[in-house]
């Protein structure tokens, strides 16, 4: 009946039309702007067969639509806030169509149905969903709203409440929550989904299930009386509010959508989700997020390429236990490598094998994980006190003390006793690789793969390579740390390596305004509410005062011109009083511990006192703009210094590596993606305002190119 690139149309016995979901261009399918035209001329196809009596519709893919081809927003998001909304209501007069034909119409939802693919889904009259598939309109997570009928036709089927649930929270669901809420109106086995929706539109067709009375609840208002309207609105925004935080305003924008549009029938609701969606589209924090989704893909695109070059990491070790050691171990043999921890001491072993089982313990509480499964899990970490299994292990992760001279050693030790070919990666934030690569005899297997604390949350891997290691090192690295369930990014060596030297000239900034007589707490206020987890004074707490301070140093020594030590600092003063932070109770805050051990922090009004030293003019009220700029922009400076020295290869992962390793807010996009929203022109003036503190506060020459001739980080 219809042939095209990404749907096709046959006929089925008994009248029924199959419309099928099978892109030929690409492994899933996906709303691009083809596929949207295809359905439209599939719809009609299947209006002009007066032969028809359903609709069946399918997928090839083992997904049934993964959503829309997100490539296509950054084009079409620079249009006005009028033409997108005018777009999206075109768009869902398509959508519409396929809603209206005159005959009963059923989706068998065989794998993962999210976004458009759910609002494809919904304009169907009856679901029928495999019990392996996933569905869920995850558009808030892009700071945007669905576009192609979500709000209005999910509501009306499962209710405000549950629908708001599920659009302001963007969760993919599984088959029972889905069958649950009724989004769904049948669950099979994946090798009987076809026959059941068959069955299902079969009964339809001979009127058992009044499938006019559904699509008419579906395009009606939305069944709620003003009383209760009211409460699930308010109640709904005041949470959803608090949840998501006031810079991400797309999950309370779904709510007011969904109330705008409540007493309207779908066409007039439509065209209020259009205008909403329109505005959100328009906003920094969803072409912000949009750009981390598409990083976020090269990534996942680079670890792929990794994986079709790299050796096969089947045994792994690691030297060194103790709590990162622990960590390690634990993240490995979780995600199915056994790993061998060694240390020369009993009491660090039960240390590492005490963390790796508190952490297995933590997914049992938390029903992740059965307790025979962890228990597994747990025996294939090994503790030893001897090299004597290493002869078969394929990676090596150095985890002992932050000193050149002992992972020297032990690199050495170690290269003498594993098999020709085993990669040595040595676990340091601050160590150079190239320089500890000096003690083996093949450095070409040799690199650093730098794990962020705690290893079980941090996300983030860092793979830095040396001048001799290898691509295929590189690459085995690569698809070990993707395996662990960490995004690896690959940094070429250099003092701080990526994150760390991004992240110090931020704290660079804030030492100055901390001797200029600023304020630490209102800083830290400053910080958090422009999206910092947390502001520089309390991060420096949890890092440990003693371990910044070191990293501090090395970094001093590796960029005098801009990170070099000209006077005594705030961090200087705690370091000499051993107030190290949360590991010792003390730092800029004090800390006591709640009843399951979590630190509570708490203010010390002794800290002014101590800060009172280095700070000669006393202290001094900043503006909440002056205090993000002069912090921001030696972070952008730096960012674009790792660009330009190639340390990083994209600005994608320069951003990605922030955002993952240090918490830089998603909603900004990153150091650099933050730079285009501001505008480098903007920034060079506020470049020079600040041109007096020094080198941290100078452009780049590639800034300035930039700067005149209107480029940004992420072309539009």
């Amino acid at each position: 009946m219809y042939q095209g690139q990404s749907i096709q149309v046959s006929k089925l016995d008994g009248g029924i039309a199959e419309l099928r979901f099978d892109n030929k261009t690409d492994s899933v399918n996906k709303f691009d702007l083809r596929t949207v035209t295809e359905l439209a001329e599939a719809t009609k196809a299947i209006a002009a067969d007066k032969g028809v009596t359903g609709l069946l519709v399918s997928s090839g893919k083992d997904v049934f639509i993964v959503g829309a081809d997100i490539t296509e927003f950054g084009a079409n998001f620079q249009k006005s806030e009028e033409e997108i909304a005018n777009w999206a209501f075109e768009a869902n007069q398509i959508f519409n169509a396929v809603e209206d034909l005159p005959f009963p119409s059923v989706t068998a939802i065989n794998g993962i149905a999210l976004g458009g693919g759910l609002e494809m889904a919904l304009t169907t009259d009856y679901r029928v969903m495999s019990e392996t598939a996933q569905i869920g309109l995850p558009e808030v997570k892009l700071g945007i709203m669905p576009g192609f009928g979500g709000t209005v036709r999910l509501p009306r089927l499962v209710g405000a409440d549950n629908a708001i649930e599920w659009i302001a929270g963007g969760e993919q669901n599984k088959a029972d929550a889905a069958l649950k809420i009724h989004a769904v109106d049948g669950v099979t086995k994946p090798e009987k989904l076809k026959d059941a929706a068959l069955k299902m539109l079969r009964a339809a067709q001979a009127g058992q299930f009044d499938w006019k009375a559904r699509r008419e609840q579906k395009k009606g208002k939305l069944n709620l009386d003003n009383l209760s309207g009211m409460m699930v609105f308010s109640t709904a925004k005041g949470f959803i509010a608090g949840k998501a935080g006031k810079n991400y305003p797309a999950p309370v924008a779904v709510v007011s959508t969904i109330e705008k549009a409540a007493g309207k029938g779908r066409d007039d609701a439509l065209k209020i989700e259009a205008a909403g969606f329109a505005k959100l589209a328009k906003t920094t924090v969803a072409d912000s997020l949009i750009a981390l989704f598409l990083n976020d893909q090269l990534l996942k695109k680079k670890a792929k390429a990794a994986g079709k070059i790299a050796r096969p990491v089947k045994q792994a070790a690691v030297l060194g236990a103790g709590i990162m050691g622990g960590g390690i171990a634990y993240q490995s043999a979780s995600k199915g490598t056994p790993i061998i921890m060694k240390d020369i001491a009993d009491k660090a072993l039960d240390i590492g094998m005490g963390e790796a089982n508190k952490l297995l313990s933590a997914m049992v509480d938390r029903k992740k994980m059965t307790p025979a499964k962890a228990g597994a899990v747990l025996s294939t970490i090994r503790p030893t006190l001897n090299y004597g299994d290493f002869g078969g292990v394929d990676i090596v992760v150095e985890a002992v003390v932050e000193n050149p001279k002992i992972k020297k050693s032990v690199l050495a030790d170690v290269e003498k006793i594993v098999k020709p070919g085993t990669i040595i990666a040595s676990n340091t934030s601050s160590i150079s690789i190239e320089e500890l690569s000096t003690a083996l005899a093949h450095p070409e297997n040799f690199l650093g793969m730098h794990f962020f604390n705690p290893v079980h949350k941090m996300p983030l891997v860092e793979v830095i390579y040396a001048s001799k290691t290898s691509k295929e090192s590189i690459a085995t690295t690569v698809a070990y740390a993707t395996a662990m369930g960490k995004t690896a990014i690959v940094v070429k060596n250099c003092p701080g390596f990526l994150v760390n030297r991004i992240l110090f000239p931020y704290f660079g900034g804030w030492t100055q305004l901390l001797r200029d007589g600023a304020d630490f707490q209102k800083m830290d206020k400053v910080m958090e509410t422009f999206g910092w987890p947390m502001g520089p004074a309390y991060l420096q707490d949890v890092v440990g005062i003693d371990t910044s301070h070191h990293v501090g140093d090395v970094l001093a020594e590796g960029y005098p011109d801009r990170m070099g030590k000209t006077y005594r600092t705030a961090m200087d003063v705690m370091y000499e009083q051993k107030r190290f932070g949360q590991k010792n109770g003390v730092g800029f805050y004090k800390y006591t511990t709640d009843p399951k051990g979590k630190p509570i922090k708490a203010v010390d009004e002794g800290t002014y006192a101590l800060i009172k030293q280095v700070q000669p003019d006393g202290q001094k009220d900043f503006s909440d703009e002056e205090i993000v700029d002069r912090m921001m922009i030696p972070m952008i400076i730096e960012t674009v210094r790792c660009l330009d020295e190639g340390i990083v290869e994209t600005p994608a992962e320069a951003d990605m590596g922030l955002i993952m390793g240090v918490g830089f807010p998603p909603f900004r996009g990153g150091a650099l993606k933050y730079a285009d929203t501001v505008g480098l022109k903007a920034i060079i003036e506020k470049c020079a305002k600040y041109a007096a503190l020094g080198k941290l506060y100078e452009p780049t020459e590639s800034m300035k190119k930039m700067a005149a001739e209107g480029k940004l980080y992420y072309p539009k």
